[in-house]
């Protein structure tokens, strides 16, 4: 790599700050264990003025190393403000390990000037920061990006037309489709839209602010789960209007003109800039970058691909030594020549399972399992052995005043991840469908899927259907789920696929594979009214009797004795 160099009269135009990091950062910094030993220590320069594309100001942090010599630069762009956590997390710990760090608010956030929305202004802004970065002395020319969640979208906007310095890109429990945050299959998610909703409008404010923000919230959410219609009434949860709240939610449709230019997809489709994809099995955006590596993968793109068993926060917080180790080795890799770090397989899943262990890959998914088919009998059992007919099976009756609950999956909150699902699978409301005890372990690693043939008797409903893993003792846990609507007519089913999204899982001999089917996930998913009515605009709901038919199908795609 040819690095530009500048002469003394530009070396000599910069002086480094006195400046240390804040108290609280450097008390969470030395919380943290079983990371790479620092290299340098850390000054940083707080409260710059960096101009966006329409003259506001974006207020950034420089964070950097009390060194000698050139360093390259790290991008970080937020809405969640500059302090704790990012400030440690992201400003020290890089800046420690040689790199400066540009830690700058969103417009709109953090003390930044203009007004904030989910997806108009990053790429312009990005652009914008990136011509200041040109004119800083201590600026190289070797620039990268990394960060979580919405700072995987401010990533996304730089790369749709990547400046020529942009040379890597971590995107960690990442963003690029916000249509895809708030809806599947034109199902709101409700739970993760108020988090969303609190984290955006609170989050840059500070912790305080925040952690009261999402009490408040908790507080709050019962009665906007009874409020009728939905359509404003988190605002007082929310402790203020958020008029973009509304909006997301009701516009469930993917080709609707409202989500024009809000995905980021095309960055992966150009493969410009190199790009390490980190998510975990739970995280909420899990999907997100399993699309974003297919894309870039299809693009001949450079790409590596690192899933744990986590969920959108643990990541940053149990996984973090693990993130932080793969982020500093492809940064390195790409900006200072040493790849040393990095490992042999450009993919690495963590198994889950009764005995977790690790899958270096060459690409996923690894085409190595065959997909199994498993189908549901009237008595409860799963079996391998296709149906003759196609008579029902089974039926439940989903009731809007006792909604079947949420528990665990990719949230955002708390109930995040794997859980003993007895409670839920002791409901009336709650079908299960389980396997024989296997003789030997069977790894299901790939895409998971299912074909439910179901009618309703109103015409409307929705379908949640889910993996669980049962052990010899009866303990039956989540591994993967996933919903649609069902839109029928009179008696007849219809057919609808049901993405599961992806897993790596190994259930262990004497393990069952359990298949549950119900009528939603409250409130993880927003409640369908039964009647077609827009779930935001609703006021009347019904019950919805949904009745399964022998020709459903769960598709796994399985490797046996492994």
């Amino acid at each position: 790599m040819t690095r530009p160099t500048h002469d003394a009269r530009t070396e000599a135009a910069w002086t480094p700050s006195s400046g240390k990091p804040p108290l609280a950062s450097r008390l969470m910094r030395a919380t943290w264990r079983d990371l790479p030993a620092a290299r340098h220590r850390v000054g940083v320069e707080r409260g710059l003025a960096v101009p966006a594309a329409d003259g506001s100001t974006l207020v950034t942090d420089h964070y950097f190393p009390r060194a000698e010599g050139d360093f390259p630069t790290l991008l970080v762009r937020s809405p969640y403000g500059r302090g704790v956590p990012w400030s440690p997390q992201y400003g020290m710990l890089f800046a420690e390990q040689g790199f400066h760090v540009v830690l700058q608010s969103c417009r709109g956030t953090g003390g930044s000037g203009g007004d904030f929305h989910l997806w108009r202004n990053e790429a312009a802004d990005g652009r914008a920061a990136v011509g200041w970065l040109r004119e800083q002395p201590w600026f190289d020319g070797r620039l990268g990006a990394v960060g979580p969640s919405y700072l995987g979208y401010t990533q996304g906007a730089l790369a749709l037309d990547p400046p020529p310095e942009l040379k890597a890109m971590v995107v960690q429990v990442g963003l690029h489709d916000p249509y895809a945050l708030f809806h599947t299959d034109g199902v709101p998610h409700l739970e993760t839209a108020l988090a969303v909703g609190a984290g955006m409008t609170y989050q840059h404010r500070g912790m305080g602010p925040f952690v009261r923000a999402s009490l408040r919230l908790r507080r709050g959410m019962r009665a906007v789960l009874a409020a009728r219609p939905l359509r404003g009434a988190y605002a007082g949860a929310l402790g203020a209007e958020v008029p973009w709240l509304d909006e997301v939610l009701s516009h469930p449709d993917p080709d609707d003109p409202y989500w024009a230019g809000a995905s980021q997809a095309g960055a992966a489709d150009r493969a410009a800039v190199p790009t390490a994809l980190i998510t975990g099995w739970h995280d909420v955006l899990v999907d997100q970058s399993f699309e974003q590596y297919g894309r870039l993968r299809r693009a001949g793109g450079e790409v590596s691909l690192l899933v744990g068993p986590w969920t959108h926060t643990s990541a940053l917080q149990k996984g973090w030594a693990e993130v932080f180790t793969e982020s500093l080795a492809w940064l390195r890799a790409h900006l200072c020549d040493d790849p040393s770090a990095l490992r042999p397989t450009p993919v690495r899943v963590h198994v889950g399972g009764a005995d977790p262990a690790v899958r270096d890959l060459d690409a996923w998914p690894t085409g190595g399992g065959a997909a199994a088919s498993w189908y549901p009998t009237a008595d409860g059992h799963l079996t391998r052995e296709a149906p003759t007919d196609t008579a029902p099976v089974a039926s439940f009756r989903h009731d809007p005043a006792d909604p079947t609950p949420s528990l665990g999956g990719p949230l955002l909150s708390g109930t995040a991840g794997a859980r003993d699902n007895a409670s839920l699978e002791a409901r009336a409301d709650v079908l299960t469908f389980t396997g024989p005890a296997l003789a030997e372990p069977l790894t299901v690693l790939g895409p998971v899927s299912a074909r439910i043939s179901a009618a309703t008797d109103t015409g409307y409903g929705d379908v949640f259907v889910r993996l669980c893993d049962v052990d010899p003792e009866g303990r039956s846990v989540n591994v993967c789920d996933g919903i649609a609507q069902l839109r029928t007519t009179g008696a007849d089913p219809v057919r609808v696929t049901v993405p599961m999204g992806r897993t790596a899982h190994r259930f262990a001999a004497g393990h069952r594979v359990r298949w549950q089917v119900s009528g939603g996930a409250h409130p993880r998913y927003a409640l369908n009214p039964g009647t077609g009515a827009p779930r935001t605009d609703a006021t009347e709901f019904v019950a919805v009797r949904v009745t399964v038919h022998a020709d459903s199908e769960l598709t796994l795609p399985a490797e046996t004795g492994s």
